[in-house]
């Protein structure tokens, strides 16, 4: 009979003491009808995003929960981390404005290469293109009909152009993005590292 007597005790201990600990604490926030509120459930989800104080049970705050940022504020704090995080990648990749400028010659040597490239075989293409098309000519002056694959591979040329076209005005439109984008890691640099130079 001792042994129950005891765990029932025991068991009154513990709801007692978890009921203690829960009047312990109690939670002040402001509704939305700006009336101060006193709960000692918690907080409800939709004012939690506003702040609220916990308090003892002697009514003292013992923690300030802050209100969430805005979404002004939260887009302020990214970017804010973005832009650190920006700067310091350019601190290591970078020692001086000099290494900038010199990134960016090397930068428009390289996309000046592919545009020789490509335009040296645009050229090998027109040739190509003009000896076709002189076969072709041959073919329909002898009255014969211009053969298919002669047909197909001019047509193949005008293709490989087209295309060759396109990659040109990409490494054109490459210049200007590096030329634009190593201004402004320049012009950040040096506002970095202490004034322009």
């Amino acid at each position: 009979m001792l042994k129950p007597f005891a765990l029932r005790y025991s068991l009154a201990l513990v709801m007692l003491a978890s009921a203690l600990a829960g009047a312990a604490e109690l939670y002040r926030y402001v509704d939305d009808k700006g009336v101060t509120v006193l709960d000692r459930q918690g907080v409800p989800p939709e004012y939690i995003g506003k702040g609220y104080e916990v308090l003892n049970e002697q009514g003292r705050v013992v923690r300030v929960v802050p209100p969430a940022p805005s979404r002004e504020e939260m887009q302020r704090q990214l970017d804010a981390k973005a832009r650190a995080s920006s700067d310091a990648q350019l601190l290591r990749l970078y020692t001086s404005v000099e290494d900038v400028d010199r990134a960016l010659e090397r930068k428009m040597a390289e996309l000046d290469g592919l545009i020789g490239v490509a335009r040296g075989n645009q050229q090998s293409l027109r040739t190509q293109q003009a000896n076709l098309q002189s076969q072709a000519a041959e073919s329909e002056r002898a009255g014969r009909e211009v053969p298919a694959h002669l047909v197909e591979q001019i047509d193949n040329l005008r293709d490989q152009q087209k295309s060759l076209d396109k990659d040109i005005a990409r490494y054109e439109k490459d210049r200007d993005a590096a030329k634009a984008g190593y201004a402004a890691d320049r012009a950040r640099l040096a506002e970095l590292l202490g004034g322009t130079r």
